[in-house]
């Protein structure tokens, strides 16, 4: 069986560079503001689509600029003009953010920067972990300003929801997720452990699908990440076990 890895920022590493990104996604869709079934106000992190173009959608794609939280009825509204616009099988909570990253960056930054659980590459690093036989990296352009003369070129790396936590290590008292929004009210565990049967065998880097801010990886990434000799990351690896029993997946957890 493969093995696999959180994923986190090294904070030392960004600390020494002292480098700076301010920035958010062109588009979202807005946040959920009382959810008619469970009652709750919420968004989503962990759900980033750098890749998804709403300009097609033409002057209704400033409706998806303003940051703000709306009734589920008009959520649910949004969310129908932009699937056909998202990747196959995507789930697309409160809160989910389209297109590039724009703002601004200053400083040095480690070739692995995130910008809280957003992962940014220099695209030199990426060109590396794509000869190094990473499998299905997928990093599209950003649109970050700098004052440097030589600014740095970043693109943002999209990942799937692909993997899920074991039920295992999801305390008995959560409850199951909405059956209206999608809300799963999961703390992260402290011991992880991964599904086996969720995790996927075409991808070396993807995202816990009911816990969306946790980035999984396999050792082949760790080996390319070696190669290139790039720094930003620290790895712990987690337990995977297969379920005997049925149990709630959500992607909808933060």
């Amino acid at each position: 069986m493969d093995r696999f890895y959180w994923l986190d920022e090294d904070q030392g590493a960004a600390t020494q560079h002292g480098g700076h990104v301010d920035a958010a996604h062109r588009w979202g869709l807005p946040g959920l503001l009382k959810c008619p079934t469970c009652e709750k106000s919420w968004a989503a992190a962990g759900h980033y689509y750098p890749g998804v173009d709403l300009a097609p959608l033409g002057e209704t794609e400033r409706e998806f600029r303003k940051a703000r939280q709306e009734p589920f009825d008009e959520f649910a509204r949004l969310r129908a003009m932009v699937l056909p616009l998202a990747p196959p099988g995507a789930v697309l909570p409160p809160g989910t953010t389209f297109g590039p990253l724009v703002g601004r960056c200053s400083g040095q930054l480690p070739d692995f920067t995130w910008v809280v659980d957003e992962l940014l590459l220099h695209r030199r690093v990426l060109d590396g972990l794509q000869s190094g036989g990473v499998r299905g990296l997928e990093a599209f352009p950003t649109e970050l300003r700098s004052r440097q003369k030589t600014p740095p070129d970043l693109v943002e790396v999209q990942l799937a929801h692909r993997g899920q936590l074991h039920p295992d290590c999801i305390p008995d008292g959560v409850a199951p997720p909405c059956t209206t929004c999608g809300r799963f009210a999961l703390k992260r565990p402290d011991e992880p452990i991964l599904d086996a049967s969720s995790l996927p065998s075409d991808l070396d880097l993807f995202r816990v699908g009911n816990f969306a801010t946790m980035v999984i990886c396999t050792e082949r990434f760790l080996d390319a990440v070696s190669k290139v000799g790039g720094d930003g990351l620290t790895w712990r690896e987690l337990p995977v076990r297969a379920r005997t029993a049925t149990a709630c997946d959500s992607t909808t957890a933060p």
